[in-house]
């Protein structure tokens, strides 16, 4: 039988600074509804395989299938390159409280420290609150002597660029980039297939036990990118019923697709699996003449990289951002 767009099953995540509005905003039914911080729509990372929930495929790991049909569902480029492990996790995130200030490795030192790729990450906000903020980047020519001293004397966050987050913005944030999201904000998040996180500044919260969490000061300080850029959003010109682009990086790419009437996609020179997710309103994606699969907001899909063809048919106007690898 052929290949068909593969929807799986969320994976929720329960984070102390998680919120509600998976279930609320994204028509997640996560049990319980407060506190789930994340919903991991398409994992390859180990002990968190996305698991197929339509189709004669339903019940088959995401890791399985590319072990039966390689090429044919991620393209013969990213099999050869990445085998069975999936190159990318795509996720939900929900802002009740602020994220910690982080940062994470890139490729070369996380294979170096933890046999594992780095991350590079995307962000696009699906909606904030009034007063929400991200924090991306310095607001200041940095070095890590100045970096450490700040951390000793407490006044870190005043260090960082702090930006007001607004919905339908954009941001990449390259490994080595120190970042966080601020409460408030609800976003997708497109990444490579990493869990590596070192924590740098926690707003001296505490767990459920009353302990602070670790912080990663020792790791976090020799990949943290000390650079000062003065612009981190990325700039994007969304068009109706066309295809826009995003952020095109060496992990990924991603375009933006607003539109209200049929949108046709043609993949032919495209060696890779496409992913569509979907941010805002209601389509099918038609495969063929009588075979199609619904896509809702929330709702997250993957084309097989053997689907060069098919048919984006809006039921109101709908929002997708576009996910394949070049």
């Amino acid at each position: 039988m052929n290949l068909y767009p593969l929807k799986f099953s969320p994976i929720p995540k329960e984070k102390i600074w998680g919120g509600n509005r998976l279930n609320s905003i994204l028509n997640k039914e996560f049990d319980p509804a407060e506190k789930t911080g994340e919903s991991w729509e398409i994992s390859g990372l180990e002990g968190d395989i996305s698991v197929v929930k339509n189709g004669f495929l339903e019940g088959n790991d995401l890791e399985e299938l590319i072990e039966v049909y390689m090429g044919e569902l991620v393209g013969d480029k990213v099999y050869d390159q990445f085998g069975i492990e999936f190159p990318l996790l795509i996720k939900f995130i929900d802002a009740k409280e602020n994220l910690s200030v982080q940062v994470h490795p890139d490729n070369d030192f996380a294979i170096e420290k933890h046999k594992a790729y780095g991350k590079t990450e995307m962000w696009y906000i699906i909606e904030a609150e009034k007063d929400a903020k991200l924090f991306v980047g310095f607001n200041q020519p940095m070095d890590k002597n100045l970096f450490l001293d700040a951390i000793q004397n407490g006044n870190l966050t005043e260090l960082i660029n702090t930006e007001k987050a607004e919905s339908d913005s954009c941001y990449l944030i390259p490994a080595g980039r120190i970042h966080a999201v601020g409460k408030g904000v609800l976003l997708a998040e497109i990444q490579q297939t990493s869990d590596i996180n070192y924590r740098i500044h926690d707003w001296n919260r505490s767990d459920e036990q009353g302990n602070a969490r670790e912080l990663h000061l020792d790791l976090a300080k020799d990949v943290l990118d000390y650079n000062y850029e003065k612009k981190h959003k990325t700039d994007f010109e969304p068009k109706m019923n066309a295809t826009s682009e995003l952020v095109k990086c060496p992990f990924f790419s991603t375009n933006i697709l607003e539109f209200n009437k049929p949108i046709e996609k043609d993949y032919f020179q495209l060696d890779s699996f496409v992913i569509y997710i979907c941010i805002d309103g209601h389509c099918d994606i038609q495969v063929e003449e009588d075979e199609s699969v619904s896509l809702t907001k929330g709702e997250t899909v993957l084309i097989p990289a053997s689907l060069k063809n098919l048919t984006l048919a809006p039921k109101q106007n709908t929002k997708l951002i576009e996910v394949f690898i070049q």
